[in-house]
């Protein structure tokens, strides 16, 4: 392994630095989705009660989960106006989704900027191939094959680096997409319960 990244040259230890970066980002969200996701049939059942004046505030103030975090910042203000309500729920929506991407562009950045970098290896080798093949005045088809089979591990590793990132970015994103619709069900369900005890 480490003769190919000698053979790739600075361009192959920057692709390795990208995809190091990629790694780390994605292991910590991944932990973070862990402990933010929550039961949201259960937490509802918890901020029920407690807003009836029974058990639960203290759980859902030291849950992680972003609904409890959502479902404890609205029984704070739990005697606030319909529409102060509103704007909270909102705003803590809004702040959760933020958690929730924290990072991510690192992997866009990453899918984007890995092939890029390995084309870019691979015309310099390229360059240098036929520079040295034109100074060297002799021209043989042993030397090209072998010049052009060096100047694509760069494109390779970039490819190699990019394809799984932009899955994984994917991925990622739709679990985003389904925590997003979870909050805005919740704010919702939070709204309609505060009409019904201030009706």
């Amino acid at each position: 392994m480490l003769d190919y990244m000698n053979e790739g040259g600075s361009i192959m230890w920057a692709i390795a630095a990208l995809s190091a970066a990629a790694l780390a980002v994605t292991i910590e969200r991944l932990m973070f989705f862990r402990k933010a996701s929550g039961d949201a049939e259960n937490l509802e059942r918890v901020f029920a009660s407690a807003v009836s004046g029974g058990h639960g505030r203290g759980e859902l103030q030291s849950s992680p989960a972003s609904l409890s975090r959502l479902f404890s910042d609205a029984l704070s203000q739990w005697e606030a106006g319909r529409e102060d309500m509103k704007l909270l729920t909102e705003e803590s929506v809004r702040r959760e989704i933020y958690r929730w991407e924290r990072h991510l562009f690192v992997l866009e950045i990453v899918g984007k900027l890995a092939p890029m970098l390995g084309l870019l290896g691979t015309v310099l080798g390229m360059v240098e191939m036929f520079g040295s093949l034109h100074m060297g005045g002799q021209i043989s088809a042993e030397a090209v094959t072998g010049g052009i089979w060096k100047a694509l591990y760069t494109t390779v590793a970039g490819l190699s680096v990019a394809i799984p990132v932009i899955f994984v970015n994917g991925l990622l994103n739709s679990r985003i997409d389904g925590e997003e619709e979870k909050l805005r069900r919740g704010a919702d369900w939070v709204m309609r319960l505060h009409r019904k005890r201030g009706a």
